[in-house]
Order: C-alpha cells, then structure tokens, then sequence
C-alpha cells in the first residue's frame, strides 16, 4: 500500500520503520517541513514530504500528532482524497505535559478521537495510542504466537475498521474490535489496558467488563488515574513532544 504519516515523533517513526520494511511505500510529514526530516528517512525508509503530499495518494493515512496541534493542520489536507481511504488517529490527550485542557474532553462528553474527528472532518479508526512506540516497532509477532500483544480498534466505519485491522495483524499484534470511536474511552489513558501489552482473550475481557456508557464515576477514575501518572511522569523529567 501507499501509507502516508503525518507527524514524525516516536509512534510515527516506529511505524514507518515497520511499514516499510514489510513493503510498503511510506510517505511521512511533520510541521517543519521535509527539509528537516533527514535523520527519520534514513532511519525508517521512509519518503520526506509536506503534510498534503502525505495524504495525496495514500491507501491509508495516520495522523500521529500532539493533540493540540490537531487544529493546526492544513484545511484542505484530504482535499482529492477519496472517502474510503481510512484514517488512522493514534491521539492521546496529555493536559498536564503538553495539550493543555480541552473542555469537551474534560466533561467525557466526547472521546479524544471523537474530538479529532470533528476537527478533520473525516472519519477515524482510532488504534497504535495505548502502546509504547518502542513495543509497536520492536514486539510484533507472527499469528498463534503464545502471548502476542492485541491492539483495540474503533471506529465508526466498518470497512474502514476492517483495512486498519488487517494492517494491526500484519504489523504483528491481534487487532480486537474495540466498537464505536464513542466507546474507544475504553482504550485511553488512565484505563487499565493502556499501556498493558494484553493478550486478545484478556482484552476482550477488560473491555467488555467496562460496558459501553463511561458512566460519570468510570469518567473521573480514570481521569485521576491519568492526572496521577502525569504527575509521576512530571517527576522523572518526561517530556511529551
């Protein structure tokens, strides 16, 4: 496939090194134009562009950026691109390191990929946001094998679902179907497989024994448990691109 990333930080790269090195042709952007981005072709394989030439022509599209800067992007980014393209949002949201607060997602009214997709204006799979970048490029491994990690996967658009779990199996994990981009609250931080390198029977469990409605209470648990784990991170010096 032709696979277009935008946004060349951890995740992004991990991709592309992976991406390529099953045959794919990668093309990836970040906001500081392809002059800058040298040291990730050499690294990945992968082809330098600007953001609008990654999505021209894609098969498939990631967008792999800081969550406060998904407003930022161009306002013709999918201009040309055909509506069954997929578009994959590995977004998560990090209000005390880098994002700031966003109210809508301060309320759980909407989740964090519902709120990229308002802003894109396109459909989203939201999938690659709960898994270490260093895990995604390093632990992928052949179907059957015993304790292979499983990826969830929402979305609204079911054939769109489908093409971006294909590419999970390929990549190397289980691709569990983790329902609507509304119940994908389940797969963000602060919730107990974020981060968790599940086995499929396992997450299937953990997802199903959260329902489908985050009821206020899931809402503000894990919001603290994020907060909590923010805080931690504070504290050892992490920085968020």
């Amino acid at each position: 496939m032709n696979i277009g990333i935008i946004g060349a930080g951890h995740i992004g790269s991990a991709l592309a090194v992976r991406l390529t090195s099953l045959g794919h042709s990668v093309k990836i952007a970040n906001s500081r134009g392809p002059e800058t981005l040298g040291d990730v072709a050499q690294k990945t394989g992968a082809t330098p562009v600007t953001a609008e030439e990654a999505a021209k022509g894609a098969d498939l599209i990631v967008v792999t950026i800081p969550l406060k800067n998904i407003p930022d992007l161009p306002k013709n980014l999918f201009e040309g691109v055909p509506a069954d393209v997929p578009v994959i949002d590995t977004s998560n949201y990090y209000p005390l390191l880098r994002d700031g607060q966003i109210p809508e997602l301060e309320t759980g009214d909407l989740t964090e990929s519902e709120w990229v997709q308002q802003h894109l204006g396109r459909p989203v799979v939201k999938v690659f946001n709960n898994i270490y970048a260093d895990h995604l490029q390093n632990k992928g491994v052949p179907a059957g094998t015993p304790g292979r990690i499983s990826l969830p996967v929402a979305g609204d658009d079911a054939a769109a679902k489908q093409k971006v779990m294909a590419l999970v199996e390929e990549l190397g994990f289980d691709a569990v179907d983790d329902g609507t981009l509304h119940e994908s609250w389940r797969q963000q931080p602060g919730t107990p497989s974020y981060g968790a390198d599940l086995p499929a029977d396992k997450l299937r469990e953990h997802l199903a024994s959260l329902g489908t409605q985050r009821t206020p209470e899931q809402h503000a648990q894990f919001l603290a448990n994020h907060n909590a784990t923010e805080k931690q991170m504070e504290a050892q010096g992490i920085k968020l691109k």
